[in-house]
C-alpha cells in the first residue's frame, strides 16, 4: 500500500524550492532509518508528507511555520507491529490518546479478542472507532475464531466467506495472527481457505508461530505468515529469520521477549527482519512507562544499538505490513516525526502525524472526540444460573481420585503441562486442602451453550483468593480460579451483574473489582480513572498472595488454547499439540 498526496504537484513544487512549505524543521539531527546515519538537517513537509531534506542550504527556509529542533533527533513515528488494543482496557479512541505522547503513530491491531464476543460487527465496531484519530491505527482481520475449533467455545466463528465480508472495511491491512499453527503447517481445510482469501488480495499474513522449526516452519511459511510476535526463546530466531520471518521482540505486560531475541540474533549481519511490538499491554504500565518507546528502551538496556532500534520500530514495521513509503524521512513519505532530547531516554518532545503537531512535551494536542456505540451499553455475559455447589469438584465413585491437572512450568510464564496427582474425596468432593501449590480451576461459556469445564491447576500461584475474569485469551469465557466455592460463587456472580471485567473475592464477598463494560474486555471510562481501577486491582491480588511483578495477568492465558502445552476451555483439558482433549480424572 502506498499514501497518495492530495496535490502531488505542489509538494514536488515544494521539493522544488518554488513554494512554500507548510512547516519547517530545521536544526534537527535527523536519523536515517535507510543508512543508519544521523545528520543535522533541514526538513520541509506539505501536504502531510515530506518534500525536501536540506543537508547543505540552511540559509533558505521557506515555510509558513518554522519549528527549531536545537539539536534535538528527528526521527519516524514509532510502529507498534502487533497489538490486541482490547488488552489495555482502553477503547481505541482513548488508547490513541495515551500512545501518542509517547511517540507511537501507527499501530497493527489485532480486534480477535472482541471478535471472540461479538463477531463481525466487533470488528466493524473497532473498525469504526479507529475513524478520525491523529494516528494510524489499522485492523488485521482476526484469522482464528475460535483459535482452535472443536477444542473451546467462543461467541462467534469466522470462516473464509466471514472473512471475505471484511476484506473492504477501510482500515484493514492484513489478516491478522494465524494462531492455528498446527492447522496451517498441516494444511487443514478451514486454514488454507482462510489463508487463500488473502493470498487472492494481496494483503500481508501476520503470523504466530511459537517454537516452530524444521519441516514445521517451512510448511508453515509456504502456508502464507510472514511475521512471529510468539519468539520466546533465543533458539527461535535464526530459523525465523533465515526463512524470509518478520520477528517481532515483544515487550509487553506480561511477555518480555526482548532479551532472548538480542540473543538469538548473535552472528545475524542484517537486522531487517527485527520488528518490535507490545501485544498486549495494560493502561497503567503505557501512562507510567510509555509505549512502544518503552519497549526500545528495553532493547537498548539489552545492548541494542539506538539507531537499529528505531530502524526496527519504523522502517522494518512498515516493510512488513507493505507499507511503501512509511518509516522514514524522506521526499515522498508519510509526514509522522517525532523530535527526541535523548536517544536514550527516548521520550519526545514534539509528535507529528501528518505533519501536524498532536502532542508536545508527553501532552496530548490533538482533539480526540468520544464516540457512542449501542455495542458498549450491551452486557456480553450471557452465563447460567450457578450456585456453590456448582463450584464444588465432585467424584462420587471412591474416597480417593487420580486427577490430571494442568500445571504451570513457572510463575513467570504462561506455558503449562500435563501431570496427574491422587487426591482424597470428602464427602463427594475432591479435595486440595493438603497441598497449597493446588487450586480449583472453573472455565464457564459466557455466550449461552451452557459449557463449563472445573479441574485442579497447579503452580498457579499462592492465592487464598477466588480470582476471576472474562479476560481469558483467546476465547474469552469466565475463568476462576479458587480454593473455596463460596468465594468462587462470589466472583461469578459479580463478573455476571457488571458485564464482565476481573474481580477477587474473600470469605464470600468481593473485595476488588475491574468492570469492563465494553465486550467484557474494556473500559470507556477515562484512561486515568481506569488506570487507578487496575492498580488496585494488582494491589488487592498481591495482598492476597500473587506475589508477581504483574499479578493481573496471570489468570487470562489459563484457558488459551494455542499456547502449549496445556490449557482448559470450556469444554476440557485440552492437550495443545494434540488438538485433543485430556478426561479430568483418571479412571483404572
Amino acid at each position: 500500500m502506498k499514501y497518495f498526496p492530495k496535490d502531488k504537484k505542489g509538494l514536488m513544487m515544494v521539493a522544488m524550492g518554488r513554494q512554500s512549505a507548510d512547516l519547517a524543521i530545521v536544526n534537527a539531527n535527523l536519523v536515517n532509518t535507510f543508512t543508519g546515519e544521523i545528520y543535522k538537517a533541514n526538513v520541509f513537509v506539505y501536504d502531510g508528507f515530506i518534500a525536501h531534506v536540506e543537508t547543505e542550504d540552511f540559509e533558505n527556509v521557506n515555510a509558513k511555520e518554522i519549528i527549531d529542533a536545537k539539536g534535538m533527533y528527528l526521527t519516524p513515528g514509532l510502529i507498534d507491529a502487533h497489538v490486541h488494543i482490547e488488552s489495555s482496557m482502553m477503547i481505541p479512541r482513548n488508547f490513541a490518546k495515551a500512545v501518542i505522547p509517547h511517540g507511537t503513530t501507527m499501530v497493527i491491531t489485532d480486534p480477535h479478542e472482541i471478535a471472540n464476543v461479538y463477531g463481525i460487527r466487533a470488528v466493524e465496531y473497532m473498525n469504526e472507532q479507529t475513524k478520525g484519530l491523529p494516528m494510524k491505527m489499522y485492523i488485521d482481520i482476526p484469522s482464528c475464531v475460535p483459535a482452535v475449533p472443536g477444542m473451546e467455545n467462543a461467541g462467534a466463528t469466522f470462516m473464509a466467506d466471514d472473512i471475505r465480508k471484511m476484506l473492504n472495511l477501510s482500515n484493514v491491512i492484513g489478516l491478522a495472527e494465524v494462531m492455528d499453527f498446527i492447522g496451517v503447517y498441516n494444511a487443514d481445510d478451514r486454514m488454507m481457505d482462510i489463508l487463500k482469501v488473502f493470498e487472492e488480495d494481496g494483503r500481508y499474513i501476520q503470523g504466530h508461530a511459537p517454537g516452530l522449526k524444521g519441516r514445521q516452519l517451512s510448511s508453515y511459511r509456504i502456508g502464507g505468515p510472514t511475521t512471529c510476535h510468539e519468539t520466546r526463546n533465543d533458539w527461535e530466531v535464526k530459523p525465523k529469520m533465515r526463512s524470509g520471518m518478520y520477528v517481532d521482540a515483544r515487550s509487553s505486560s506480561i511477555a518480555k521477549n526482548v532479551s532472548e531475541i538480542v540473543k538469538g540474533m548473535e552472528g545475524i549481519k542484517f537486522y531487517d527482519r527485527l520488528t518490535f511490538c507490545t501485544d498486549d499491554r495494560e493502561v497503567d504500565e503505557i501512562i507510567a512507562n510509555g509505549h512502544m518507546n518503552d519497549v526500545l528502551r528495553d532493547a537498548l538496556k539489552c545492548g541494542f544499538d539506538a539507531v537499529t532500534a528505531i530502524k526496527s520500530c519504523t522502517l522494518n514495521a512498515a516493510q512488513a505490513v507493505h507499507l511503501e513509503n512509511y518509516g522514514a524521512i524522506a521526499p515522498g513519505y508519510v509526514a509522522d516525526m517525532l523530535l527526541i532530547p535523548s536517544l536514550e531516554e527516548l521520550k519526545p518532545a514534539y509528535v507529528f502525524t501528518d505533519g501536524n503537531l498532536v502532542a508536545k512535551d508527553g501532552i496530548l494536542l490533538a482533539d480526540i472526540p468520544t464516540l457512542k456505540f449501542d455495542i458498549e451499553d450491551e452486557n456480553s455475559v450471557n452465563a447460567p444460573d450457578f450456585t456453590v455447589e456448582d463450584f464444588k469438584l465432585k467424584y462420587e465413585k471412591a474416597d480417593k481420585v487420580k486427577v490430571n491437572m494442568m500445571e504451570y512450568i513457572d510463575f513467570n510464564g504462561s506455558t503449562s503441562v500435563c501431570t496427574q496427582i491422587e487426591l482424597p474425596v470428602v464427602d463427594g468432593v475432591v479435595d486440595i486442602s493438603g497441598d497449597d501449590r493446588l487450586h480449583y480451576a472453573i472455565i464457564v461459556n459466557r455466550y449461552g451453550k451452557g459449557t463449563f469445564t472445573k479441574g485442579v491447576v497447579k503452580n498457579f500461584g499462592k492465592i487464598d483468593a477466588a480470582w476471576g475474569t472474562t479476560v481469558s485469551h483467546d476465547s474469552h469465557n469466565i475463568s476462576i480460579v479458587y480454593k473455596k466455592p463460596e468465594d468462587a460463587f462470589a466472583v461469578y456472580e459479580c463478573l455476571k451483574k457488571t458485564g464482565g471485567g476481573q474481580a477477587l473475592a474473600e470469605n464470600g464477598q468481593v473485595v476488588a473489582n475491574v468492570v469492563l463494560n465494553v465486550g467484557g474486555l474494556m473500559s470507556n471510562k477515562p484512561n486515568k480513572e481506569l488506570a487507578s481501577e487496575v492498580q488496585n486491582m494488582k494491589v488487592a491480588l498481591k495482598n492476597a498472595g500473587l506475589d508477581l511483578p504483574n499479578p493481573m495477568l496471570r489468570i487470562v492465558t489459563l484457558a488459551l488454547p494455542v499456547i502449549p502445552k496445556v490449557k482448559f476451555s470450556d469444554i476440557g483439558l485440552v492437550d495443545v499439540n494434540k488438538q485433543e482433549l485430556i478426561p479430568i480424572f483418571v479412571e483404572e
